[in-house]
């Protein structure tokens, strides 16, 4: 389910609230909601409230760590392709092969990275290494060096092929939501709970309609930041596959 969509689910359970507060204020006789049983729901609400900003400061920091891990790992991947096209340059002309295969590679790395973060559709269940870079890999491994120098090269261009297969590997295991649906059923429930009482002992007017509609929406903003950012690879906030395409031209220099 997309982030806009579940939020404006949220938004109408939130904001029902409100209406599911007036509604009962209307049906109960005034004696049932003065002294004691105002005192009770207070209280109650309050405590409600307090654990629902404990929840929500849970999920933000959650979705913000999956958000900057997954940020900073396509970063990571990044400069392990330049660094591994500047290895390859320096053994010389012997891998110009091999660096245009390099190049293909990102380019169908990004792809499928991008694409299986997108949604749970097109996700694939188990991880499935291309033939390009099987034999990008392979090819590194078949170079026969003649110096010290070019073992040298060999053995860190091996390195930082087994660093891109494994930040490979970490976003593919990390593909899809962080956010625990139950988390947020729950949440969505105490919010409405919240404004339910709210408006339970405030008077039904056109004023504190807008002024609920108004937190309503502000409850609702913070529901799908959430949302946006345990999803980083989709929506408003997706982590852009530029940098690592932008690569391509400093690797064919």
């Amino acid at each position: 389910m997309s982030p806009s969509l579940m939020s404006l689910i949220a938004f109408t359970c939130i904001f029902g609230g409100t209406f599911l507060g007036i509604y009962i204020r209307r049906s109960l006789p005034d004696r049932h909601l003065s002294g004691d049983a105002r005192d009770i729901v207070r209280q109650g609400t309050g405590l409600i409230a307090t654990l629902a900003s404990l929840v929500l400061g849970l999920l933000i920091a959650s979705a913000n760590g999956k958000f900057e891990t997954e940020s900073s790992q396509v970063e990571q991947l990044t400069a392990n392709v330049v660094l591994l096209d500047g290895i390859l340059k320096l053994y010389g002309s012997e891998t110009g092969g091999i660096r245009t295969s390099l190049r293909r590679e990102v380019n169908v790395m990004a792809d499928r990275i991008w694409r299986e973060n997108s949604s749970g559709e097109q996700r694939t269940k188990t991880f499935e290494p291309t033939d390009l870079g099987v034999s990008l890999y392979s090819e590194v491994l078949k170079l026969s060096p003649k110096t010290e120098t070019e073992r040298l090269l060999q053995a860190k261009a091996m390195d930082a092929i087994t660093d891109v297969g494994k930040i490979r590997l970490l976003l593919f295991t990390a593909a899809g939501g962080s956010i625990p649906i139950p988390f947020l059923i729950v949440l969505i429930g105490w919010l409405t709970l919240i404004f339910a009482s709210i408006s339970l002992f405030a008077e039904s007017t056109t004023r504190v309609s807008t002024v609920l509609f108004i937190f309503s929406l502000a409850a609702t903003a913070a529901i799908f930041l959430i949302l946006e950012l345990s999803q980083p690879f989709t929506g408003l906030m997706r982590i852009s596959d530029q940098p690592l395409r932008d690569a391509l031209p400093v690797m064919g220099s």
